[in-house]
C-alpha cells in the first residue's frame, strides 16, 4: 500500500473532498482554519507526531459533515442531523465563549455570597449549563471536552463539597485563599479552552 509523503496534505484533501457540497468560499474558509489549527498546535508542541494532531482534529468526513450541517447544506447519504421536521439542529451555534464565561463566572458569585442560597443554586444551574454547553459544542475535540467538564466543573463542585462536610470550620483567610487557588484554576481552563478551541 503507497502511504504518502504530506499526511496533512491528504487529510486537507480528505476534508476537501467530502465538504465538496459547500460553496467553494466556505470549503476554503474550512481548510484554511484547519491548516491554521494544525500550524498552531505544531508550533506549541513541536515533539507532537503528525497524525496525533490529526487525530485530535477528528475524522475528515465528520468535519465535513459538521460544516454542511451547520451550514444548512445537505448531502445524499449524510447522516440526517436535526429536529423532527429536518431543520439543522443548533449544536455549536452556540459562540464558545459562552460555556466558558458559564464555567468560569458563577463561581465568583458563589465564593463571594457563600450565605445567600439562591446565588449558590443559580451559581450550581449556570455551571451545570456551562459544562452542557461545553460537551455539546463543536469548537473542541472529545479530549478538551472531557478535560475542560473535568477541570472547570467536576473538581469544584469535589472540592466544595469535601470543603462543606470537614468538621471544622476554615478561617477567613483560609476560604479566601481556597477561592482565589480555585478561581485562577477555573481561569486558566477558560483560557486553555479558549486557545485550542477550533474556529
Amino acid at each position: 500500500m503507497k502511504t504518502s509523503a504530506d499526511p496533512i496534505r491528504d487529510y486537507l484533501s480528505a476534508v476537501e473532498r467530502e465538504a465538496s457540497a459547500l460553496p467553494a468560499d466556505r470549503r476554503q474558509e474550512l481548510l484554511a482554519d484547519l491548516a491554521e489549527h494544525i500550524e498552531v498546535t505544531r508550533a506549541e508542541r513541536p515533539d507532537a507526531a503528525i497524525g496525533s494532531v490529526l487525530a485530535e482534529l477528528g475524522d475528515p468526513r465528520a468535519i465535513a459533515a459538521t460544516a454542511l450541517a451547520e451550514s444548512g447544506s445537505g448531502v445524499a447519504g449524510a447522516p440526517a442531523r436535526g429536529g423532527a421536521d429536518g431543520a439543522p439542529a443548533g449544536r455549536g451555534k452556540v459562540h464558545p465563549l459562552a460555556p466558558l464565561l458559564m464555567l468560569t463566572v458563577p463561581f465568583l458569585v458563589a465564593a463571594f455570597l457563600p450565605d445567600v442560597p439562591a446565588a449558590q443554586f443559580c451559581s450550581t444551574v449556570f455551571r451545570v449549563v456551562g459544562a452542557v454547553l461545553l460537551c455539546t459544542s463543536v469548537h473542541w475535540t472529545t479530549v478538551q471536552k472531557t478535560t475542560g467538564v473535568l477541570i472547570a466543573a467536576v473538581l469544584p463542585t469535589v472540592a466544595i463539597s469535601i470543603w462543606i462536610s470537614s468538621s471544622t470550620a476554615p478561617s477567613d483567610g483560609a476560604a479566601l485563599l481556597a477561592n482565589l487557588a480555585m478561581f485562577v484554576l477555573l481561569a486558566g481552563t477558560a483560557a486553555w479552552l479558549w486557545r485550542v478551541r477550533r474556529a
